[in-house]
């Protein structure tokens, strides 16, 4: 048996294999409540081999949606929604996972495909954004520096968002503190100017993300695995750098994460960033050398062998992958026959039948 299709228990959850499906939004849902097209989109993974699914970032309040169209879990309407889909996952033998979220600064935008660019206005369906401090991203409107309270009512959506979320048959929990949106905003020293308990040192910069963990690990219980996302480069003069990410991490495992999907970037718009295949998976690797916790590598990711080599070189634990996933809905089927794996251990017995040895 490869790496690759090898079994993986964390804590009370046993995923079939370590080809995993990131988080990526869709922007298809109304006022928070996803549909049939969720449904259909995120079950067809579990048919194609997928060991665990993540759905879309899921916003913990209407205020963190990326754009409007952002799927939501502040309420019970969410909830059943969800129901069907998670059930869906599970009875294709995959793993339902929900990235719990809140974009920050990076809210309130026209989804990609909307013809339109920058922040929706209020009167046309947006609102008022909130991040650490009143510093805007670059061509969106200026947000709100949070209040103390307004900190502590997010970390209770997160809590609340959380149990919905056990609610709605979500098996795995991710925190969202990447891709520069609100957790990550107050890690950055580029975006926290804060001169309270949660702005100066990085120990204070990530006060909020650990209130997040140990609130969300409260919630959950000990048999539920928790993951963060983190970036842990801003790819940008003076943001943060790997090593800042990795200490961050250390203290998430204390207050309850169980492992880290490392990626880079998103926070600045001058960010610079050298694209090749794997080019995020040196990250994950100094992520798990400095905690010796979990990992998951991501980055252009596009075939089995590469997948396995990842593993097999120890550099993460498991292997998430996006767009590869969006180009073919089996991905995990391919990798899987790329490896030479037994067909009926992974393959839909509806599918069988097109399997090709190699």
């Amino acid at each position: 048996m490869s790496l690759l299709f090898s079994p993986l228990t964390i804590r009370g959850i046993t995923l079939r294999n370590r080809l995993w499906v990131s988080p990526m939004c869709t922007y298809s849902a109304k006022d928070g409540v996803v549909n049939d097209w969720h449904h259909v989109h995120l079950a067809q993974f579990a048919s194609g081999g997928a060991g665990l699914v993540v759905s879309e970032a899921t916003a913990v309040v209407p205020e963190g949606r990326i754009s409007p169209e952002d799927a939501g879990i502040w309420n019970d309407e969410q909830v059943a929604a969800w129901r069907p889909i998670t059930a869906s996952i599970a009875a294709r033998g995959s793993v339902a996972g929900i990235q719990l979220a809140h974009a920050g600064r990076k809210a309130s935008t026209y989804a990609p495909f909307a013809g339109e660019s920058g922040s929706v206005s209020v009167d046309q369906g947006g609102w008022v954004t909130e991040a650490p401090s009143a510093i805007a991203y670059d061509g969106f409107a200026e947000p709100e520096e949070m209040t103390l309270e307004r900190i502590h009512e997010v970390v209770e959506a997160f809590r609340a968002g959380a149990r919905r979320a056990l609610d709605a048959g979500f098996q795995v929990l991710e925190v969202h503190a990447a891709h520069g949106y609100l957790l990550h905003e107050f890690l950055s020293p580029l975006t926290n100017t804060r001169t309270d308990e949660y702005g100066g040192s990085l120990e204070n910069r990530a006060r909020f993300v650990l209130d997040v963990v140990r609130a969300v690990r409260a919630e959950v219980g000990d048999d539920v695995p928790v993951f963060v996302r983190f970036s842990a480069t801003d790819s940008a003069e003076g943001g943060l750098v790997v090593d800042d990410v990795a200490a961050v991490a250390e203290w998430a495992v204390e207050a309850g994460a169980d492992l880290f999907d490392v990626s880079t970037s998103g926070l600045v718009a001058h960010q610079r960033i050298d694209v090749f295949p794997g080019y995020q998976v040196p990250f994950a690797a100094r992520v798990r050398e400095h905690t010796g916790a979990l990992t998951a590598a991501v980055g252009i990711i596009t075939n089995g062998e590469q997948a396995e080599n990842v593993l097999a070189s120890g550099q993460a634990d498991v292997v998430f992958a996006a767009r590869e996933w969006l180009r073919d809905p089996h991905f995990g089927l391919r990798a899987a026959t790329e490896l030479g794996e037994d067909p009926t251990s992974i393959w839909p017995p509806q599918y069988i039948r097109a399997h090709r040895a190699r």
